[in-house]
């Protein structure tokens, strides 16, 4: 019965760390997901002769109330259950990608972070608070002529 106890009580905390870290992991594939829906409805042209109306290419937004925010990424976070309104350190850029090559592409970039709480199950103690990181860049899809990049 001793025996029981100390592994049963191992076994548990085992299980719980992997539930624990498991919905971290769902939290990092959500906020992947909604930042890539963003940034693939921000490089796609609004209309074949007008180019695209959802970002301003002259400004970064470093805000979260963007349209690309507000239409497509708030609702892809609203639908794993994620509140978009503790979404951190926003940001949606217009520029030369960092492809690691020589071969430049111009494109949109967007990143930001959600927190989440780890916590031990049956306490009243919480552990920490981690900020899982999101970050989508695509290219845009009519590359500007002349090798500028708006």
């Amino acid at each position: 019965m001793l025996e029981f106890a100390f592994v049963i009580s191992l076994l548990m905390t085992l299980m719980l760390g992997i539930v624990t870290f498991s919905r971290a992991f769902n939290i990092y594939q959500s906020i992947t997901r909604a930042a890539r829906e963003g940034v693939r409805m921000a490089v796609l042209p609004s209309c074949a002769s007008c180019g695209n109306s959802y970002l301003d290419p002259s400004t970064g937004v470093t805000e979260a109330n963007s349209t690309v925010f507000s239409s497509y990424i708030a609702p892809a976070l609203q639908a794993a259950n994620l509140n978009p309104n503790a979404v951190l350190n926003y940001s949606e850029s217009v520029g030369w990608l960092d492809a690691g090559d020589t071969d430049q592409q111009c494109g949109v970039a967007i990143s930001f972070q959600y927190p989440y709480q780890l916590d031990l199950p049956f306490t009243s103690q919480n552990l920490t608070t981690i900020d899982i990181p999101a970050a989508v860049q695509m290219r845009l899809e009519n590359q500007p002529s002349g090798g500028t990049c708006p």
